[in-house]
């Protein structure tokens, strides 16, 4: 009977060590170098990720009696209630609020520029740094003592906000004011992936030596920016970052709010690494629509047979591509692809190359994105997404090398 009972619990034992495996497997990808990469981890249950915005015992104290300026939008959130409203009802002195791309309240185009005005809820100055003017003036930076930046990143290069953080950090350094990072997830931080940005590529779409997807957060950012003297300042920062609470970079992070009018889900955020070089081509990701980078297509040239109609949308897209003309395309509103996938921007060239129409009519601008042109006459030449990416492996080790030191989180 007692052998019976042992091969019994033997059986079971060992069909729910497989059971484990394969449920383990399910949840691995192998990255470039043949490294498995833990996607999609949970965070307990228990142990809700808390933002640095949301960890107010940490940073009122730092506060108290000094003069505050923030950089906030409208992700800029502690629970339910805005940053801002926070701050004043805990008695900070919010002497400024600086506004990027989008705006304060996140309600303008893309590229849209926006005068400086007052706040109508809080009376509080409302200084545009998107435009001419990326850095405050010294008159306006002599009256704080302190700048918080809180705003939501994507882990995307060309995405501007890390940009309008880096002036803000050279701004704080030459005015002796301390500048502070509240923490938030990079819901792209599982990935290290696309080409490095070479020095004669730089603009405000691309200011860092870093590859397109660079899996670190915006405080991760900040501590690089800082260490490896890519500021242009005269003086040292005084920079602290108030880091995120039970979190690692692969964990799942769905959004609270839009970071952008035009990134209104996670299936777009997965997607804008892969759809954003279609802004320099004159295919349609979808601006103008409810679904902005979850669809492409064209008026004359497709892959696909979804169609979707551009129109102009006030906040989002005022005058989009294509405006106003039936397009056909591809519908990728339940598409699982997260990462760098080239195959999307290969295949509408071919398409294009087809019918010997241009494809990259915004060269330069494609070359801004990428941060080099060796994307764009790779695809031109006729590689294959797997050449493209295997030749910047060795620069994508070497970053990971450089950015160990600056790493707050598993």
């Amino acid at each position: 009977m007692d052998k019976i009972v042992n091969k019994w619990l033997f059986v079971l034992t060992s069909a729910a060590l497989v059971v484990f495996s394969l449920s383990s497997w399910a949840i691995t990808k192998i990255d470039h170098k043949g490294l498995p990469e833990q996607l999609g981890a949970k965070q307990p249950l228990n142990k809700k990720i808390l933002v640095g915005a949301a960890q107010t015992a940490l940073y009122l104290p730092m506060l108290q009696n000094k003069r505050v300026g923030l950089v906030v939008n409208q992700t800029s959130m502690v629970g339910h209630k805005h940053l801002v409203d926070t701050l004043i009802e805990n008695d900070i002195n919010v002497q400024a609020i600086f506004a990027p791309e989008h705006g304060f309240r996140g309600d303008h185009d893309a590229g849209e520029k926006f005068n400086s005005s007052i706040d109508e809820k809080t009376g509080v100055s409302l200084i545009s740094i998107y435009g001419k003017n990326r850095k405050p003036a010294s008159d306006v930076m002599a009256n704080l003592d302190v700048i918080i930046f809180d705003i939501q990143d994507v882990g995307v290069r060309f995405y501007t906000f890390i940009s309008s953080m880096h002036y803000m950090m050279e701004a704080a350094a030459d005015a002796n004011v301390s500048f502070i990072v509240f923490d938030r997830p990079n819901p792209n931080g599982a990935f290290v992936d696309g080409p490095m940005l070479e020095p004669e590529f730089t603009s405000f779409v691309g200011m860092h030596k870093i590859p397109l997807l660079h899996g670190m957060t915006i405080g991760e950012l900040a501590q690089m920016f800082s260490g490896e003297g890519w500021l242009n300042a005269s003086k040292p920062l005084s920079l602290h970052v108030i880091k995120l609470k039970n979190y690692q970079r692969n964990m799942h992070y769905s959004l609270p709010v839009k970071p952008s009018p035009n990134l209104p889900n996670d299936t777009a955020i997965n997607l804008y690494p892969s759809l954003g070089f279609f802004e320099a081509t004159p295919v349609s990701i979808g601006r103008g629509t409810d679904f902005p980078f979850q669809v492409i297509g064209h008026n004359k040239i497709s892959i696909g047979q979804f169609a979707f109609m551009p129109i102009s949308t006030p906040g989002a897209a005022s005058k989009p591509k294509l405006m106003n003309k039936q397009l056909l395309g591809q519908d990728l509103r339940n598409s699982a692809v997260r990462g760098l996938d080239l195959s999307f921007i290969i295949n509408w060239h071919k398409a294009f190359k087809a019918q010997g129409v241009e494809f990259f009519t915004r060269a330069s601008f494609m070359d801004k994105l990428s941060g080099t042109d060796k994307l764009r006459k790779a695809i031109i030449a006729g590689k294959s997404a797997q050449d493209i990416q295997l030749s910047w492996q060795k620069s994508l080790v070497e970053f990971k090398t450089l950015r160990a030191p600056y790493l707050l989180y598993k």
